[in-house]
């Protein structure tokens, strides 16, 4: 996910988003644990696209208080 792609995104699905990829992150993790993963790049590309949205969702937070 590209930063251009999040701002597309309204309040609501990044809220949505970050959950979902905060889900897709700790069952990767547990999987690195009890198996071998496909990919270990996947869990860093995970990390770096919820900080991404949280960057995003705090970005409007300060633009509305700025307001």
């Amino acid at each position: 996910m590209k930063a251009s792609e999040t701002h597309k995104f309204k309040d609501a699905e990044l809220k949505v988003e970050v959950d979902r990829l905060r889900k897709q992150h700790y069952e990767l993790r547990t999987q690195a644990v009890t198996e071998k993963l496909e990919n270990p790049k996947q869990l860093g590309n995970l990390r770096r696209d919820i900080a991404r949205l949280l960057t995003e969702q705090r970005a409007r937070q300060l633009r509305e208080s700025s307001k």
